[in-house]
């Protein structure tokens, strides 16, 4: 097992590293830090992740993606700035969401501008009583002939405010078995009865996270994708996916939490020494790198699980779970090691910690993770 990255690999690294720190930094420093990032801005994010190849990591290579593995992925992920790499996590799933099952005209009419960044994608499903549980779906589509309607509410969708394409979870009811009817849908930002109210968050407020309000929406029939009953089974494939990517980007924050805790420990002096010189403070630090690093292998085992073509569910739930419990827990040690430094907004670590708390509710919360980890080891659900 080599562990150690290929060039090209390092290439991809570098070259991510070098775009948030010359264009996608400076960009985010210049808006507000306590409010979402306007549409104009986000487009202008998104054509320079386009310009780099990113929009589309999971689309198949015919269809434009970009041929990358997931492994890939997350070496670029974790080098993106997290407010950045969620909106694109979520817009590359969606892309991928909407291209499994479409049909080549659909494919020729939206791809294209999703790929070049041109138009943002977001993912409407989780419902105020329909969170990881995609089978307690609400939102209802009535299809009559060529049209579909659509009426439901959607909470807690990242990208919806700046989104242009809505790839939507709703039911048609119950097929013969019991089961729902749950389909994907493509809706276009501008049809009738759409409405975007954005959510404040306490951590990564630079992003955008909403609810989608659908009143008798009118699409055509024939954005419908994929055959019904089959968006539970998509949605898991984005979410095993999504997990580590998500851990990687929590960590992240950790790892720039852990740059300045141990640079304060060996400039800060205490009862003649350097804090890096005391007992307590060694192992506080030891401790926080094994937070992170122990974490972020596991993020990328799943990762390479999935390039494998392995059973992922398991192991990506494991993987978010522990990589954004340990996030959260390796930047409150850095808070201790900065003494009252670590609680002032000087520093940023009180932002970062809100911003690392964030990634436990995306794709599934720390309590449902356990469960899904849970039924891969015992073979029994208990949900």
């Amino acid at each position: 097992m080599d562990f150690s990255l290929t060039d090209d690999q390092k290439m991809i690294r570098d070259a991510a590293r070098r775009l948030t720190k010359q264009t996608l930094q400076p960009l985010l420093e210049n808006e507000p830090n306590d409010k979402p990032l306007s549409k104009l801005v986000m487009n202008e994010i998104f054509g320079h992740l386009s310009e780099f190849g990113i929009t589309a990591m999971r689309l198949p290579e015919e269809h434009g993606g970009s041929g990358m593995s997931m492994v890939d992925y997350g070496l670029v992920i974790e080098e993106l700035p997290p407010v950045v790499a969620l909106a694109l996590i979520s817009h590359d799933g969606s892309t991928a969401r909407i291209s499994a099952g479409a049909s080549q005209a659909l494919r020729e009419e939206y791809l294209p501008d999703l790929i070049s960044g041109k138009k943002i994608a977001c993912t409407a499903t989780s419902e105020p009583m329909a969170g990881s549980n995609s089978n307690a779906i609400k939102t209802q589509l009535d299809i009559d002939g060529e049209i579909a309607r659509i009426s439901g509410r959607k909470i807690w969708i990242t990208n919806a405010s700046v989104a242009d394409l809505f790839i939507v979870t709703c039911t048609s009811g119950q097929d013969e078995n019991g089961k729902p009817r749950n389909h994907r849908i493509i809706v276009d930002r501008n049809a009738t009865g759409l409405d975007v109210t954005e959510i404040p968050l306490t951590g990564l407020r630079q992003g955008h996270l909403s609810e989608v309000n659908l009143d008798n929406v009118k699409v055509p029939s024939s954005h419908i994708v994929g055959e019904p009953g089959d968006a539970g089974k998509y949605m898991t494939l984005m979410w095993n996916g999504n997990r580590p990517l998500l851990g990687l980007s929590s960590l992240s924050i950790a790892r720039e939490a852990f740059h300045l805790a141990l640079e304060h420990c060996l400039n800060r002096h205490q009862f003649g020494r350097s804090l890096a010189e005391m007992q307590l403070v060694q192992n506080d630090l030891a401790e926080i790198e094994t937070l992170i690093e122990s974490a972020r292998l596991l993020c990328f085992k799943a990762l390479y699980s999935i390039d494998a073509g392995q059973r992922s569910n398991g192991v990506s739930a494991m993987a978010k779970r522990l990589a954004t419990v340990n996030s959260t827990r390796a930047i409150d040690l850095c808070m201790q090691l900065h003494g009252a430094l670590g609680i002032s907004t000087e520093m940023g670590l009180e932002q970062m910690w809100r911003d690392a708390r964030v990634f436990q509710v995306p794709d599934g919360t720390v309590g449902v993770l356990s469960l899904i980890q849970g039924r891969e080891i015992t073979g029994k659900g208990a949900f």
